[in-house]
This record gives structure tokens, sequence and C-alpha cells, in this order.
């Protein structure tokens, strides 16, 4: 077994798609923010799924809305989790657990990732109960439909969603 990393450089990767970003997500890295020295929100370049955001819109997001915490850095990441918190010399991957259906999916992936490098550690954080069900998905059904998202995402974000959906 490979030995962990030190703790003393507790750095965190919160790795996600983001598309868009929730006040979710930012109640994650505000609490991570006071667990960890540094928080590294890992944006991803992904092919497995279609967003709605090119990275770099949701890149801006994301630094937008977490200029204010200290000391997060916001990056676009690609390719695995592991491999990005390894390039940032992170010991930790941060992820989100809302529901117990995340459950499963969360700890497949996390034994996935100590297979792929046992040196770094999954922490799982609960939201606040008030952002418990939010996900990018059903903000985005919503939207679409119609349903006024405003205090569910940055304020800012609203405008740049309905104009993506056409409304």
């Amino acid at each position: 077994m490979k030995q962990r990393r030190s703790a003393g450089s507790r750095i965190a990767v919160y790795p996600g798609t983001f598309d868009p970003v929730t006040n979710g997500h930012l109640d994650l890295i505000r609490r991570a923010a006071e667990l960890f020295p540094r928080v590294i929100v890992g944006v991803a370049v992904t092919n497995s799924k279609e967003t709605l955001f090119s990275v770099e819109e949701r890149v801006e997001f994301l630094r937008r809305a977490t200029r204010a915490i200290k000391p997060v850095t916001v990056l676009p990441m690609e390719g695995l989790a592991v491999k990005f918190a390894r390039i940032h010399k992170a010991p930790v991957i941060l992820r989100g657990l809302r529901m117990l259906s995340d459950f499963e999916y969360e700890f497949q992936l996390a034994l996935t990732n100590r297979q792929l490098d046992p040196t770094i550690e999954t922490v799982f954080l609960m939201p606040s109960a008030e952002y418990s069900y939010l996900s990018s998905r059903l903000i985005k059904e919503a939207a679409s439909l119609g349903a006024d998202v405003r205090g569910l995402i940055p304020k800012f974000v609203v405008p740049r969603l309905q104009e993506k959906l056409g409304r």
C-alpha cells in the first residue's frame, strides 16, 4: 500500500461539471474553504457529458462566484480527477452527497479513485439542508420550462442561463 500524502499539504480538489454552478456547489466550496487551507475547484472539460455552457463560461461563473472565498482557485480540469489532484499535489478529492441516491455512484467513484491512486483520499460533504435537492440538471430543466431559478444559482448566471435556453 502506498503511503498517503502529508496532512500538512491539505489541498482539496473539488471536481465537477458545474453546468451551471448552483448555490449548493457554492455552499460546499464555502464550507470546504473553512476545512482546508487551499481548495482548487476543477471545472471538467468533458466529452462524456454534453454541457450547456462552455468550460470557459463555467470557469468564469465559478471565479466570479467564489471571488470572496479565500483560498479558492478555479481551474479547468482535463481528464481524471485523481490526475488533476496529483498535478496540484492535493491529497484530497472533495465530493458532495445530496441524497441517498448519490451515494452508490459516489462510493464507486471514490473506490475507483483509490484504486487509481491510493495516496489520494476522497472526502464527502453534505450540503446545507436548503440545498440538498439542488442539481445543475434540475436547474436547467426547470429553467427550460419557465421556472424562476433565482435564489438557486448566482444572480449573474440567471440571464445567461435564460439566454442559452432561448427564454
